[in-house]
């Protein structure tokens, strides 16, 4: 997959083990295989498939798992079901045609309460013993020095290390879970908005972008908590409305990771002033370690490349002052999309791509047209700057040693194989 990594290797394959751990408790067979040189199965998956009642794919409308999923669908002899599990209320169950946010939220509030529930079953029939066509790889028994020499093995980007932020267990899930319940959402009406205080965020996408957790799951540990109304309100609305507004719009979408998503006028706007000087020009490098003439951006980069997550009230800033960074707003875009789908456990996802719409123009109008920006809204860091103590956290943010990265001259702006969507 594009910008495979130790990062997203370790954090997939640490998921992975879990899985197969909890499937052995449940009474279910699993069986994992990772590709890599020195252990290749070609047409694993239609090999496979000729042998199964069915197959069940992950019904995911962003990066490569759309084209990847549709094409199995064509191929497969066998009945294909998508499932899709990121979301409480599946996109496909609800009226297709919804165009604004509002609308949306309206009718998601009508039908979630009948999609918060779950029937937890136990398996009536035993887990497969039988022979199979290759050899599978026992994630359920490795440990981690095992899963670290696994990673290894495969040709990736070994540069872009693990984050040791954001630890690839059930256990951890949990861990968040609770913090969630007792320290985050007491705060989160006051805190959301504020990188400096770790209470503010639940630090889940991660986990929610590769399917460690879901949704129910989450809606069920803030029913319990012991918190204002307003503070579960305005979580869940965070949760279910903005990110599956994000989920259910990718869905009517060719390709969610393209520049051709922003709306047209915001396009326009943005390409009549291509031409407009551009003082804050900065090189892919400089961007991809944090080490641009603005510290505030620098700041929140650092997140990224380090932890490999952003606080979603620095990624508003970010986002737009890549606008101003780079030649023009369609290489602006690209770069967004290299940065987050490259360095972040949450990118290549139908959330972070509506984010960064929303940032280059997927919203209403700004005030006035502005040099570089046009119509497009602009997004200072007074914000975060004037915080109590807001400098010196910038400071320290900004200054935190980084490991190097190759980096092209370039982002890529092929949207990864997507005309592979169409084989």
């Amino acid at each position: 997959y594009p910008f495979a990594s130790d990062r997203l290797h370790r954090f997939v394959l640490g998921a992975s083990r879990d899985v197969a751990r909890g499937c052995a408790g449940r009474g279910l067979a699993c069986v994992q295989y990772v590709d890599r040189a020195a252990k290749r199965e070609k047409g694993l998956v239609y090999r496979l498939a000729a042998q199964a009642a069915a197959l069940v794919l992950e019904d995911q409308p962003a990066f490569v798992a759309q084209w990847q999923a549709e094409r199995v669908a064509v191929k497969a002899s066998t009945p294909v079901f998508a499932v899709n599990a990121a979301c409480l209320v599946p996109p496909a169950a609800l009226d297709q045609g919804i165009g604004t946010t509002s609308a949306f939220r309206r009718r998601h509030e009508k039908v979630r309460d009948a999609w918060c529930g779950w029937i937890d079953e136990e398996p009536a029939v035993a887990p497969y013993t039988g022979a199979l066509p290759f050899a599978p790889d026992d994630l359920g028994r490795m440990d981690d020095a095992a899963i670290d020499a696994l990673v290894a093995s495969c040709a990736i980007d070994h540069a872009l290390v693990p984050c040791p932020m954001f630890p690839p267990t059930r256990a951890e899930v949990l861990l968040r879970l609770a913090r969630l319940r007792e320290e985050v959402l007491p705060a989160y009406a006051g805190a959301r908005n504020d990188a400096r205080r770790p209470e503010g965020a639940s630090t889940l996408s991660p986990y929610l972008h590769f399917g460690m957790l879901g949704p129910r799951e989450i809606m069920a540990t803030i029913a319990d908590a012991d918190v204002p109304d307003a503070s579960r309100a305005k979580f869940a609305d965070e949760l279910l409305s903005w990110r599956e507004w994000f989920h259910y719009k990718a869905r009517s979408l060719p390709v969610s990771e393209s520049y051709l998503r922003v709306p047209n006028w915001a396009r326009t706007t943005l390409a009549a002033h291509a031409g407009d000087p551009r003082p804050e020009l900065e090189t892919l490098d400089a961007l991809v370690h944090g080490e641009t003439a603005d510290e505030t951006w620098n700041a929140c980069q650092k997140q990224y490349l380090l932890d490999g997550w952003m606080h979603n009230n620095l990624r508003m800033y970010w986002a737009k002052k890549l606008i101003a960074m780079t030649p023009d707003a369609e290489t602006g875009w690209a770069t967004a999309c290299y940065l987050n789908d490259r360095l972040s456990l949450d990118g290549r996802d139908p959330s972070t791509y509506g984010n960064l719409a929303w940032a280059f123009g997927d919203a209403a109008p700004g005030y006035g047209d502005r040099p570089i920006y046009g119509l497009i809204s602009t997004r200072s860091d007074r914000s975060i700057r004037e915080r109590p103590n807001g400098p010196e956290w910038i400071a320290a943010a900004a200054s935190r040693p980084v490991f190097r990265l190759t980096v092209p001259d370039k982002p890529p702006t092929d949207p990864y194989l997507a005309a592979k969507r169409r084989t």
